[in-house]
């Protein structure tokens, strides 16, 4: 994320109408710095088109940030790109006013929605978006990559229900990679709905429910001592990585349930 220049508040937006013809294109930047006062400074904060970023009330020395979605989508043919980068001793939460709603668009392409995520040594974010919703006929692509200096801290949330109400699910295809210095502890695709290889809702992979999540917990004194892997429950298991890493994977009915489980793992990990 080097080379990103600060820009303190919130850009409007600046999707030109040849963009939009082509699928919007939409990016937000969020920049976190310990000010020397035991707070969290964000110099950079900086949200166009439907990726609007609002500032919200501090928690102490942890600066806090929600997207706020400005429009549908994304739609067929878009690209939303949020980059988050935490410098030594900043503390970040980052998270959305609203569930995401993968919808199909005028155009047969599909979307696209990338996360980047970088932690320096001694700083810690949290990545807590809402659900991703998987409508019929939408055709989405979710890339994750959390990139940690071997002293970063970070709890990363994915939560993503397969379908509105009574309605069959688009495709949604998902990736999540976590690094910690040079080390991959997690790199992982899940593929659901129309036209996913078979068996994604079979016993081995959902055995039938609509919602899928996981958890990641990345603290330095797991290095110490590792949580052991174990079930959570119905539906749940935690499973140590490689590193100061834990994975909690969940699926559930429905995204109510499946937050309940998720919660329920980060308690345990606390």
């Amino acid at each position: 994320m080097g080379g990103v220049t600060g820009v303190t508040g919130v850009t409007p937006w600046r999707a030109s109408p040849s963009l939009r013809a082509n699928g919007v294109h939409a990016h937000a930047r969020i920049a976190a710095r310990a000010d020397g006062r035991g707070g969290t400074a964000l110099p950079v904060l900086d949200g166009d088109g439907p990726l609007a970023l609002r500032r919200t009330r501090a928690h102490g020395g942890e600066a806090r940030v929600l997207l706020v979605g400005a429009m549908s989508g994304p739609l067929g043919g878009d690209h939303f790109t949020v980059e988050a980068e935490v410098g030594q001793g900043a503390r970040l939460y980052l998270g959305s006013a609203a569930a995401t709603i993968a919808l199909p668009g005028q155009t047969k392409h599909e979307a696209h929605y990338d996360v980047r995520l970088d932690v320096a040594d001694g700083g810690e974010l949290y990545w807590l978006p809402e659900q991703l919703i998987s409508a019929a006929g939408s055709d989405l692509r979710v890339t994750t990559r959390a990139q940690l200096a071997p002293g970063a801290r970070l709890v990363l949330r994915e939560e993503q229900v397969l379908g509105r109400v009574g309605e069959v699910p688009g495709r949604l295809t998902s990736r999540l990679t976590v690094r910690i210095a040079d080390t991959t502890v997690l790199d992982q695709e899940l593929s659901c709905g129309p036209g996913a290889p078979g068996g994604w809702d079979g016993p081995a992979v959902l055995g039938g429910m609509r919602a899928v999540g996981q958890l990641i917990v990345v603290r330095p004194e797991f290095a110490q001592e590792r949580p052991e892997a174990r079930l959570l429950g119905d539906g749940a298991a935690l499973m140590p990585l490689a590193g100061p890493a834990v994975l909690v994977s969940a699926v559930a009915p429905d995204a109510l349930a499946l937050r309940r489980r998720l919660d329920e793992a980060l308690t345990v990990l606390s």
